[in-house]
């Protein structure tokens, strides 16, 4: 796996969600009408620095408003996280509280983090509220179907509403979890080959470090590690194919060090394999969905055309010079024709 670092866009654009787009959010329950929205959550009146365990500033704030809001945005927030997780059933929010608001100025998507507290037992759980970027909601739109996981979120307008994925960092799980000696290194550099071919299939970006997270389950016999992304800014964006290849990014150098040292390229190879068959299967069993969203996203305006027309080039050189991928315009076009791609060379090998 080579490693190389590619130049990303320091601030990304943010793209509105399209009326045919939110036509198909609306259907499969994406989208209604959410009781409070991102712009009020913005009209804080100050906001105090959160520091980590060792006193380092995180970047994150938690603010607080004005007394006479703070009840009725309490109350709009444990709606909305009810929502999220139970079909709105209110019940739930009479054992609930927020106790803390944060806001990242880092960052494209200038999330709130809202910690929600259940009374009876002190559990606690985060959800967010960010600015609605149609690239960000195809991306997780994706995820929820083609990945192993599936993700909950909701969209009003210019809000997005979207539930935390529990997780180490992986930036963190490279500095305190990696030499541990009970961790399989061959299991978790395995499970970096599956993340970096399922990103790349889907075109998901800027896969560093401290963009996914490592769940960790006690197993039977040993302990296993699966990666999941936790941010969708840069899906089908950038221009440089690279960008998608989790691989090429310095952040990521021990995992892609791991990858050399305990698996040869056969057994590599045989990894990108089972996971571009479990995608395959995905796009199989969630056909009619991946239909209405391809037609819904087609037009969809993810990225400046100077970027479109390097992927396009970048991709086609790469699928063999393949000619449709210099017809497309659009960055969702270019993902469906990536996608349709290796389901082909997968139906080729399998004639053979």
């Amino acid at each position: 796996m080579q490693q190389q670092n590619d130049h990303i866009s320091k601030r990304k654009i943010t793209y509105a969600v399209s009326k045919p787009f939110k036509k198909y959010l609306k259907r499969y329950f994406r989208e209604l009408s959410l009781p409070v929205s991102y712009n009020t959550l913005k009209h804080f009146s100050f906001g105090i620095p959160v520091l980590d365990k060792d006193g380092k500033d995180t970047l994150w704030e938690t603010v607080f408003y004005n007394p006479t809001l703070t009840d009725e945005i309490h109350a709009a927030l444990k709606r909305v996280y009810t929502l999220l997780k139970s079909s709105g059933h209110t019940q739930a929010e009479e054992h609930l509280h927020i106790e803390r608001i944060d806001y990242c100025l880092f960052g494209n998507s200038k999330p709130f983090r809202i910690k929600i507290v259940n009374n009876y037992n002190e559990v606690y759980d985060y959800f967010y509220l960010k600015i609605a970027d149609s690239s960000r909601i195809f991306g997780m739109e994706l995820e929820h179907l083609l990945s192993p996981y599936s993700i909950n979120f909701l969209i009003d307008d210019n809000t997005l509403a979207e539930e935390h994925i529990s997780g180490v960092p992986g930036d963190m799980f490279i500095k305190h979890y990696l030499n541990r000696p009970e961790y399989n290194p061959k299991k978790i550099a395995k499970e970096f080959v599956k993340f970096n071919e399922r990103c790349f299939l889907r075109l998901l970006g800027d896969m560093r470090s401290y963009n996914f997270v490592f769940d960790i389950t006690q197993d039977f016999d040993d302990i296993q590690f699966r990666i999941r992304a936790i941010d969708f800014d840069q899906q089908s964006y950038e221009g440089s194919k690279n960008i998608y290849l989790p691989q090429f990014f310095k952040e990521n150098k021990v995992l892609v060090e791991l990858v050399q040292e305990y698996l040869n390229p056969n057994v590599i190879k045989q990894y990108q394999q089972e996971e571009r068959s479990q995608i395959i299967l995905r796009v199989k069993a969630q056909r009619q969905r991946l239909r209405d969203l391809r037609v819904a996203a087609a037009d969809e305006n993810l990225s400046t055309p100077e970027k479109i027309k390097q992927l396009a080039n970048e991709l086609s050189q790469y699928h063999n010079g393949e000619p449709a991928f210099l017809k497309c315009t659009t960055m969702p076009q270019l993902m469906y024709q990536h996608l349709k791609a290796f389901l082909l060379a997968d139906r080729q090998k399998a004639i053979r």
